[in-house]
């Protein structure tokens, strides 16, 4: 049986991402579980501007590399020595996404099994103040020379390996190299036990960086194998490569059904508001339907753009919608035009006194417009949506009051449910929004059996 040998790499690049950036020097260093039997370093031309950033860090400036060999020089020395070989890297995901990547627009389609220095030494010698390599040098008196340049880090990532091999006792290097090791599909600052304590059930997912600030929400019906996917395949773009460096833990809510999780998660999104949330971010109502009273007395209504400090009595996704609503009601209800304004800017244009003539009677404009108000709001139902819960004991609800969301939660199966009241009591609040609104009646349409108290 032939016996196991390991590729130690390092690499120095014009950047964060291999889709956009290029290796500008690569050290491989063979182990073969016992000892270093070959070694292997070179620059390499990147074909492109190296920046002043990447300089400053590496020392490796665009006059350094002018002579050395482009990557499709290299690419079969590099790929002979990374063949039937485990790739070792200290944070293996980034230099194992460059090399694949450059070898793939070489013409060669090579994969490998992997071993991340970072989670074999949390493993290991757990309880470290860090895991980067240069203070886990520091704390393991493995002496780095020439930091941030290939050769160097590669060397001390060579020593720092044949340690974890000495002190690996249990065999937990043997256990990640398996191919069905979850833990090395992590992300590299990720504790696996955070992965392992994930449920097989509906709920919502938060992400969480360094500074356990949240930086993403996901809903899933089963959590565990929704995160799974986050990790898997192999994108090398430079928001999924920034986005697995900055989760450094995770935490869960469990749901008792999809539809609580699509809740939670838009108005956790809309709380928290993550730097790698983007989709609901864009669902934003951009309109709303305003009542003012002016100086003289009369009631107007208008359609204006929604901003934070204005509450407003319905809110549009677009100004066509909105307008459309609002001569539907000034129809209806006999409304003058004068006192209904289309106002695409702010909603402070709405207070306008008319100097026109001919004004009807106030005491009967008002009433009207106070009509066309109640005919809104009583046009909307109340009504409960009671579901399955999250254990066998208990039963979900969700309440709407007046066509808007009002909040969801629990209640004992044992418990009475005979008013509307009963249910209120067991949600908790939340804002509501069209979004939200709009999965609500999409969840009725299809289940209608599942409402209770539609009033």
């Amino acid at each position: 049986m032939k016996k196991i040998e390991y590729a130690i790499v390092d690499i120095e690049t014009t950047g964060g991402n291999a889709r956009g950036s290029r290796i500008t020097e690569i050290a491989i260093i063979i182990h073969n579980g016992t000892e270093v039997i070959e070694r292997y370093e070179t620059l390499v031309n990147p074909q492109k501007e190296i920046p002043i950033a990447i300089f400053a860090l590496t020392g490796i400036n665009n006059e350094l590399v002018k002579n050395a060999p482009i990557f499709d020089d290299i690419s079969e020395r590099v790929l002979e020595l990374l063949t039937d070989r485990i790739f070792v890297a200290h944070n293996v995901n980034f230099d194992y996404s460059f090399v694949r990547h450059q070898l793939e627009e070489s013409g060669f389609k090579w994969t490998a099994r992997k071993l991340c220095t970072v989670r074999a030494a949390r493993k290991i010698k757990p309880g470290l103040a860090s895991y980067s390599l240069g203070r886990l040098c520091n704390s393991l008196n493995i002496v780095l020379e020439n930091r941030h340049r290939a050769g160097g880090d590669a060397e001390a990532t060579a020593i720092l390996f044949a340690l974890l091999l000495k002190w690996d006792e249990e065999k937990v290097i043997e256990q990640m190299l398996k191919k069905t090791a979850q833990d090395q599909r992590l992300p590299p600052n990720l504790p696996p036990d955070d992965f392992n304590q994930l449920p097989e059930k509906p709920g919502v997912y938060y992400f969480y960086n360094e500074f356990k600030k949240v930086i993403y929400v996901g809903k899933a019906i089963n959590i565990k194998k929704r995160v799974t996917t986050h990790f898997t395949g192999h994108s090398v773009n430079a928001q999924r490569q920034n986005f697995l460096r900055d989760i450094h833990s995770i935490s869960f809510e469990i749901c008792a059904t999809e539809l609580m999780a699509l809740i939670l998660e838009c108005t956790e999104i809309k709380k928290l508001w993550p730097a790698y949330n983007r989709a609901l971010k864009k669902y934003e109502p951009k309109f709303g339907l305003y009542q003012y009273e002016a100086r003289n007395g009369y009631k107007y209504l208008g359609i204006g753009k929604v901003t934070k400090f204005q509450s407003n009595i319905e809110h549009f996704s677009s100004l066509y919608e909105g307008i459309n609503v609002l001569q539907s009601l000034a129809r209806q209800f006999e409304i003058d035009y004068r006192f209904c304004k289309y106002d695409t800017t702010t909603s402070k244009g709405i207070i306008q006194e008319q100097q026109e003539i001919n004004l009807p009677e106030i005491e009967n404009h008002n009433e009207k417009v106070e009509n066309a108000l109640e005919f809104l709001k009583s046009n909307k139902q109340s009504f409960g949506i009671i579901d399955k819960g999250r254990t066998e004991e208990e039963r979900s609800c969700i309440w709407v009051e007046n066509g808007h969301f009002y909040g969801m939660g629990y209640f004992s199966i044992d418990e009475a449910i005979t008013e509307p009241s009963d249910l209120k009591h067991n949600v908790t609040l939340y804002k509501s929004n069209k979004y939200i609104m709009e999965l609500i009646y999409k969840y009725v349409e299809k289940n209608p059996r599942k409402m209770y108290f539609n009033l």
